[in-house]
């Protein structure tokens, strides 16, 4: 059926799928992060924000926006650029918040606002345009531009992605709302995986910006 569309060799595609969803990132870690300090309805919402983020970046995509940023060296730089900073300011907001007077228990969910985990979880999957390039470059793989239409080929593919990408996400969000319990009897603990996880956005942040 798929292949009536565009799509080829979709198992194969499907288990590299696989490993690149489980593989770490600022996205998937920002998600287990605010469950487990916030819970897994505000878990959900910064999924959400994932969820839409990445529906973006494939229509992107598939409208030639990789074509675009590789054309134009200067704007790559500029969205990288852009998309470093605000991982590390969101690294540096939680690096604040524990020790920053009155802090909660769960210094770094507080700090990143009540109402902003679906906004900053699009945030940090649109600013990141070498997300596009790798869509594309993976993409294209299993699509075959003489059948069917290539934009319903890239449905199936970013509709798939969509899907693993909901059922990892939701297994971290459930495991963040279990880690919840640990964290508020062990306040040291608390401490020590916020300090880790703001370490690790801004390692990401340095990476982005001074990678070739």
């Amino acid at each position: 059926m798929f292949s009536d569309w565009g799509v080829v060799h979709l198992g194969t595609y499907l288990v590299g799928l696989f490993f690149i969803i489980i593989l770490p990132g600022p996205n998937s870690l920002f998600v287990l992060t605010t469950s487990a300090g916030r819970g897994v309805k505000a878990g959900y919402q910064a999924a959400c924000g994932v969820f839409l983020g990445d529906a973006v970046l494939v229509t992107l995509t598939a409208a030639g926006a990789s074509t675009l940023l590789q054309q134009q060296p200067m704007l790559f730089l500029a969205l990288r650029g852009a998309g470093a900073l605000y991982l590390f300011y969101v690294g540096a907001q939680i690096l604040y918040s524990l020790w920053r007077p009155h802090h909660s228990a769960t210094p770094s969910p507080q700090a990143l606002g009540r109402a902003g985990f679906f906004h900053r979880a699009l945030l940090l999957s649109l600013l990141n345009p070498k997300a596009i390039l790798f869509l594309i470059s993976f993409f294209v793989q299993f699509v075959d531009p003489t059948k069917g239409h290539p934009w319903l080929a890239f449905a199936v593919l970013g509709g798939f992605l969509q899907l693993f990408s909901f059922i990892y996400l939701s297994t971290l969000i459930f495991g963040g709302a279990k880690l919840a319990a640990g964290f508020r009897r062990y306040r040291r603990l608390s401490v020590a995986a916020n300090l880790f996880v703001a370490c690790l956005f801004i390692a990401f942040a340095l990476r982005m910006l001074f990678e070739s």
